[in-house]
């Protein structure tokens, strides 16, 4: 299968962008990443930037199993759940799309979203 991911953090970012390639790169060979690009934060009220990057890769893991390494590889960053509400996101690695198929389509329509996407499919 197919799985394409967004990966995003608000707090040390290029050291948590690093941090979860390096993990996802050891858990998926053959993952291709777009750029990183920074954003302006959705729903937060603290006006820090995002660093957000997809990636894309091939597995034969169940849509479950790549959900549970992803959030395995958020706590391993040090992502705590009480920092939601001071709005701090280490690491946040979200499912995007599964074998065509859309998960977030709300993410989907995002621009930088769209770019990655975009470049990942040049790769």
């Amino acid at each position: 299968m197919v799985y394409t991911v967004c990966i995003g953090s608000n707090e040390h970012p290029q050291a948590n962008l690093a941090f979860a390639r390096r993990r996802l790169s050891e858990c998926f060979p053959g993952i291709r990443f777009s750029k990183e690009e920074e954003t302006e934060p959705l729903f937060f009220r603290r006006r820090v930037l995002f660093s957000n990057q997809l990636a894309r890769f091939s597995s034969e893991l169940t849509r479950q199993e790549v959900c549970l390494c992803l959030k395995g590889i958020e706590r391993e960053a040090g992502r705590k759940a009480e920092e939601k509400q001071r709005e701090i996101v280490r690491l946040d690695i979200d499912l995007l799309a599964c074998d065509g198929q859309v998960c977030r389509p709300d993410d989907w329509a995002r621009d930088y979203v769209r770019r990655g996407l975009s470049e990942l499919d040049r790769l």
